[in-house]
């Protein structure tokens, strides 16, 4: 049973907790506060159950009456953050918009991973699927005896270079999860994947995969090479071989590398990546959307 001491009304309230909640509309100056303060938006149930799940903690809870029950299991693993509730008309006055989603919660930033931890967390995985994975496992019926076959584990890192657009970032995310890469990195210039937009678009799946951001970029591609990923960039350039031909390389470890909508990949990282790769298009359509990109080159280097 929820007590129902801890649900506070919005229109009776002037609660300094509340300040979290506004002025979410305001993108550039979210963008700066969110990260000092140490917090992060969280908006729709299905986002706060995934953020919640993957351990993130929340601060309090905003959410239209009609929306309380889907929740209950949440608010009861944390009795200590408050549920604010509000009408439609009052939490649109709160946040800036219309909540069509009818929840948010206000979370506590998880402690970021560095690129060092991101490929440590690969190696141990790699690990930990050679001896767990039971279809690589024969086990004999005349003695029991069990044999491992452990075969090397493919590994795929993305990397988004310069993203500006949350909602693209958030799709890539998505997509890097749906097809089930390793990790995510983001170079320093890259929009924020915590922000309540890139969170939304991508379902909270920005939470399940490993992601770093990656302050020495470019030179940490040589990193990248040391650790025997083949690091390949999604390019234009001419030179560059079709996605097709990287496919048949059959690279055990890939990293790829994703430019910034409008520029693609700078000069920097064009001279330092092991390959140029290019999506092939017809029709005289000369790109793809970034995050349509991700999802194609993803897919069939799978």
């Amino acid at each position: 049973m929820l007590n129902p001491e801890r649900i506070l009304h919005v229109a009776d309230l002037q609660d300094e907790r509340l300040d979290e909640y506004l002025r979410l509309s305001e993108a550039h100056l979210r963008m700066r506060t969110d990260v000092e303060n140490g917090l992060y938006i969280a908006e729709s149930t299905k986002v706060v159950q995934r953020a919640i799940n993957a351990g993130h903690s929340p601060r309090s809870f905003l959410l239209a009456q009609k929306h309380l029950g889907q929740l209950v299991a949440e608010f009861n693993r944390f009795p200590d953050a408050p549920i604010f509730i509000g009408d439609d008309a009052q939490l649109q006055d709160l946040v800036g918009f219309h909540l069509h989603r009818g929840a948010m919660a206000a979370m506590n930033r998880p402690t970021p991973l560095d690129l060092d931890e991101v490929l440590a967390a690969s190696s141990r995985a790699a690990f930990l699927e050679d001896i767990a994975d039971h279809t690589n496992v024969r086990c004999s019926k005349k003695s029991g005896a069990s044999e491992v076959h452990a075969e090397p584990k493919r590994s795929r890192i993305a990397v988004f270079e310069n993203i500006q657009d949350h909602t693209n970032l958030g799709a890539a995310f998505r997509s890097a999860a749906a097809i089930g890469v390793d990790a995510v990195l983001i170079t320093p210039q890259c929009v924020d994947p915590l922000y309540r937009r890139a969170v939304r678009v991508s379902m909270g799946t920005v939470f399940q995969v490993p992601w770093a951001r990656v302050e020495n970029w470019p030179e940490s591609i040589r990193l990248l090479q040391d650790a025997g990923y083949v690091v390949a960039g999604m390019t234009l350039t001419e030179g560059s071989i079709m996605l097709d031909e990287l496919v048949a390389e059959e690279h055990q470890k890939l990293a790829l590398v994703f430019g910034n909508e409008g520029r693609g990949l700078t000069a920097e990282t064009e001279a330092m990546v092991s390959r140029g790769v290019t999506i092939p298009m017809m029709g005289g359509v000369d790109s793809l959307n970034v995050a349509t990109s991700v999802a194609v080159a993803l897919y069939a280097t799978r």
